[in-house]
Order: C-alpha cells, then structure tokens, then sequence
C-alpha cells in the first residue's frame, strides 16, 4: 500500500497528538496536499532555506518538523523575504511540511522524555500536568491463526499502551457461534449452517482519541465480513501528559554534573547557576525554552533545572530558590527528537525512506 500525506499526519497524530500543544502553538499540516503520495521524508528540528534547498534537490517529498514552519498567520507572501523564499521553494518542489511542536514537547517519547533518558534520569516523571485524556479498553473476536495479524495492526495504530509500556494485550481462546442468513459471504462457514469457530478473544486499552483509527486498522485486516468487537469505558487514572519531566541520579556534585551533559548532549559549552560543588541528585528537564518552569522545578523537588534559553533575571530568580541551573541551550536539549522521529517513522512505514539531521547544525559556535 502506498504512503500518503495523511498517512503520515495520522502516524505523527499517535505519538504527538495534536490536543496536548499550546493554545498559542501552531503544529499540523503546514504546506502541502493529504492525498499525495509519499516516497520519503527528512526529519528536523528547523525549516531552514538551506535545508529546503537540500531537499528540492533530492526530490525529497515531506519535511516533518518540531519548530513551526508557520507559526503567526500570514498576511501577505513576500518571495523576496527567506521565510517567502522558504514557501516558495517548498510549492515549486511539492514538498509537504508537517510540525510537531509543544504537543511533542509533552508527548510520550517526544523531546523531554528523550532529554531525560539521555542525561540517565531514573524514576522519571511528569514535571507538569496539562493535560489527560479518557481511556477505553478496546476488545475484539479474531478467528484462530489471524490473532497475529489484527495484534500488529491495532498497535501499530496506536493501541496497547500503558505507562512506558507498549504493545499490551491479553487474549483468550473460546469458541464463536454465527449463522450466515441471506446474502451473506461468510470467510468461515455457509450460508443456513450454524459455525462453531475456535476464536481468539483480544483485549487492549487505548486513548478515546484512537477509537476510530485503531478502529479502521483492524477492520482492514480482520478477515470477518461483520466483525464482533466492543468497547468498554474505563474508570481507570487517566493518562496523563506535560511539559517537563523530573527524576533522579547517582550524587554528584553540580560541577561535574556540568560536564556529563555537555558529553550527553554534545554540546561544547554550558551555562551553570549554583555552587560547583553543590551535589545534585534530582535532576527536572525541559527541552528548548523551559525557564517559565523554574519555580515548578523547586516545588518538585528538583537539585538542578536542565533547559535552555535562560535569562538573565530567570537565573536570578533560580538562584533565590536555591535551584540550581544548567543551560545547555536550546538545540542541544531538542536536536535529539529528530532521530527519534525518523525511527519512529520508519517503524510505521517499513518501505518508506527516512533521513534526519540533513543540512541541521547548531547555530552558536564557540569562540
């Protein structure tokens, strides 16, 4: 099956849901048609003109991106400006662009659990709650031998996960009894007989958002022209997402906790608040921008508050609460989601070819 646009945007809609952004955010399809197909897709933390440029040379199809291409509403499209430029070049190439901002900030397994995991958080949590979302377990009859192939499809859509778990289902053995009446093709039994089928019962959980997707993958590989299947709402906690996470370390003092993230993060300076032999043991993260989060950090609990962007007077105002900050910048704590975009995107789509990192670098240099 060939790979669309929309395809795509479905795929970036489970990891990232567009719900979970900011009001003020501006993510989804930003240039581009739903319906066209998809060959490839480079993934990056910028829409540069360099980088479109790269991409209309090597026919590149989709852009997926975690900064906005358009992030104010234009009002007029000046081709002599670079972000005119940039629009221009993406029409004449048909390149889609599609971003993914705040909501991936928030997501799981978007920008700030992969900062956290790359510092070795420990007992990672939220640092903040924005926002939930209801669960429903999803069940569904699947005669035996097909279980297989209806598993992967409604996981790959997105069902299954609990926590940091993915890919949880239960299933059970029965047997299922039907009667095909007129003007039936039944895929087991004849019509007038009664069928008694060994079956598989499967049961899932997923977000109420993914009802209709998981929905429309498994009726696309279950082989049952009526398929028998419930959903159930759950009374369970609800699932929960962020800004910011928050976890723990082996002690060590502020100093060389310094050090370990310039190396983690690849980055060749860092900016620190705080006594350098203060020991650090909990450790609050968030990519990009994250100063508005400092007292949040400190109301946690946290040692030391990694993010980017800091102020002059936010690390005044850390300082006061005794918090001490690492500023890594703001490439280095969000360049790390583009890999993880590309692999996640190349799970979904096996056939489809995906690059990151292309023509992205850091635009601060030491000197």
């Amino acid at each position: 099956m060939s790979v669309t646009c929309k395809h795509i945007m479905q795929a970036m809609e489970c990891l990232a849901p567009q719900n979970l952004a900011e009001e003020w955010d501006s993510v989804g399809l930003m240039v581009g048609n739903p319906d066209r197909q998809v060959r490839n897709v480079w993934t990056t933390l910028d829409v540069t003109l360099e980088l479109v440029e790269a991409a209309v040379e090597a026919k590149v199809d989709m852009i997926v991106s975690h900064h906005p291409l358009i992030f104010k509403a234009i009002k007029r499209l000046d081709t002599s400006t670079v972000s005119g430029k940039i629009m221009e070049k993406l029409m004449q190439g048909n390149i889609a662009v599609f971003s993914a901002h705040t909501n991936l900030d928030c997501a799981v397994g978007g920008v700030n659990d992969i900062l956290a995991q790359m510092l070795h958080l420990q007992d990672i949590q939220l640092l903040t709650v924005n926002r939930s979302e209801k669960l429903v377990k999803f069940v569904v009859f699947v005669p035996k031998d097909y279980e297989q192939v209806v598993f992967a499809a409604i996981t790959k859509a997105g069902a299954g996960h609990i926590g940091r778990y993915s890919h949880c289902t239960f299933a059970s053995s029965g047997t299922g009894t039907f009667l095909p009446l007129e003007d039936t093709h039944p895929f087991i039994g004849r019509q007038g007989s009664l069928a008694r089928v060994d079956e598989m019962r499967m049961e899932t959980i997923l977000p109420e958002r993914l009802i209709i997707p998981v929905l429309e993958a498994m009726h696309a590989v279950h082989p049952y022209e009526e398929v028998a299947y419930d959903l159930y709402p759950l009374y369970n906690q609800l699932q929960t997402t962020g800004l910011g996470r928050i976890g723990t370390i082996q002690p060590v003092s502020l100093r060389n906790f310094s050090q370990q993230v310039k190396q983690l993060l690849h980055t060749d300076v860092v900016s620190m608040v705080g006594r350098s032999d203060q020991m650090i043991h909990t450790v609050a993260v968030c990519g990009g921008s994250g100063a508005d989060l400092i007292k949040q950090a400190k109301k946690n609990g946290a040692d030391v508050f990694v993010t980017g962007d800091v102020k002059y007077h936010d690390a005044l105002d850390a300082a006061a609460l005794d918090l001490a900050i690492i500023d890594a910048g703001h490439y280095p704590t969000e360049q790390p989601v583009v890999a993880r975009l590309s692999q996640y995107l190349s799970e979904k789509f096996p056939l489809l070819e995906v690059k990151s990192n292309i023509s992205q670098k850091n635009i601060f240099q030491l000197c």
